[in-house]
């Protein structure tokens, strides 16, 4: 064979393999990814971005440049063999080495070629632009311009699980707090929320004595609902640190040191909004209602945080989540208990 027939053969061999791979290198790239990477000062985004832009005008130029350098090949071949030869050696050079090879190649490595044959792409799409154009134009109008990614909550979760396999940089608790981050917005507060049965609460017409202090002190909860029993209704807030300077000795109706100001929470609700309620009213506790506007249970902040971070409990912590203990009874059972659930002032001794 001629070296020149050669040398002809691998050029347009080579041509074809560029706009082959570049069609589904390019193409495959999805534009808010480079987007992202471009924002971050990654070079080659920043190269390709452009061009991946144009969507359908892209899609044209490449597939006119690849048909157009497929042909030529074809027929160039078929000047040197006749017949079916020329057809054997034509279709197999152009499947294997103008087709299969360069979209494996560039199916791995789009962003990194592509970058780095922006010129062909800009020379192509000068030479078939008055043929490209048009038909860009046409399927801009009929099927739109390209869509923008969208992930559902739940495909967002499944991609972060995904990606926890194979990251690096990113460490296991990140991705924790992502997937947790996810899913809180959507959680109810029923899902989070103490049960009113395992809520500690005092009776409004309760007399602060030794023996009360002792027990709200062995609770350990910094903020307490105070309960009519009659009513069956929340009316107040017992914070613990205003009984610093309460002397046991006057015994104290209960209802003159609580907080009236209640705020209180639907079940249903999201925790997302309660979250932002929880900033706004600058409260750290909140009573919820059913849809009846009966005492459901309560939920606190530390509740709504755990959702994102996970438990919280410091060193110096005597109270247990009581939402899990709910779950394993048997540790429940391990745990020492006092002798009421709830303080009333029927279980208190008569003073005068």
């Amino acid at each position: 064979m001629n070296p020149f027939y050669f040398i002809v053969i691998i050029f347009l061999l080579s041509l074809s393999a560029m706009f082959s791979g570049l069609t589904l290198g390019i193409l495959s790239l999805d534009q808010d990814m480079l987007r992202r990477k471009m924002q971050l000062g990654q070079k080659d985004a920043k190269l390709i971005f452009p061009l991946r832009k144009k969507g359908n005008l892209l899609l044209s130029t490449l597939i006119l440049g690849n048909v157009a350098v497929n042909t030529t090949l074809a027929i160039f071949l078929g000047s040197i063999a006749k017949g079916v030869i020329a057809g054997i050696i034509a279709t197999g050079l152009i499947v294997v080495f103008g087709e299969i090879v360069p979209q494996a190649v560039f199916a791995r490595h789009g962003l990194r070629f592509g970058a780095r044959l922006v010129w062909l792409v800009k020379i192509a799409m000068f030479i078939f632009y008055p043929i490209a154009k048009p038909i860009s134009w046409f399927l801009d109008r009929w099927l739109g311009g390209g869509l923008p990614t969208k992930f559902s909550r739940r495909e967002l979760r499944l991609f972060i699980r995904e990606q926890r396999k194979h990251a690096e940089e990113i460490k296991h608790r990140e991705f924790e707090l992502l997937e947790r981050g996810l899913l809180f917005s959507a959680t109810k507060v029923k899902e989070v929320m103490t049960p009113k049965k395992n809520v500690f609460f005092l009776t409004e017409d309760l007399l602060l004595t030794k023996e009360t202090l002792k027990k709200i002190h062995y609770r350990g909860h910094s903020r307490i609902p105070v309960l009519n029993t009659k009513k069956n209704k929340v009316v107040g807030i017992l914070y613990s640190k205003d009984l610093i300077n309460i002397d046991p000795e006057y015994n104290i109706p209960l209802r003159e040191i609580m907080r009236k100001k209640i705020n209180f929470i639907g079940r249903n609700d999201k925790l997302g909004g309660l979250l932002k309620k929880f900033q706004d009213k600058k409260v750290h506790l909140f009573i919820v209602l059913d849809k009846s506007k009966r005492i459901s249970g309560i939920i606190t902040l530390e509740d709504v945080l755990e959702e994102i971070v996970g438990e919280i409990v410091d060193e110096y912590d005597k109270v247990i989540d009581m939402r899990e203990a709910h779950k394993h009874k048997d540790i429940m059972k391990k745990l020492p208990q006092p002798k009421v659930q709830n303080i009333t002032a029927d279980a208190q001794p008569k003073t005068n």
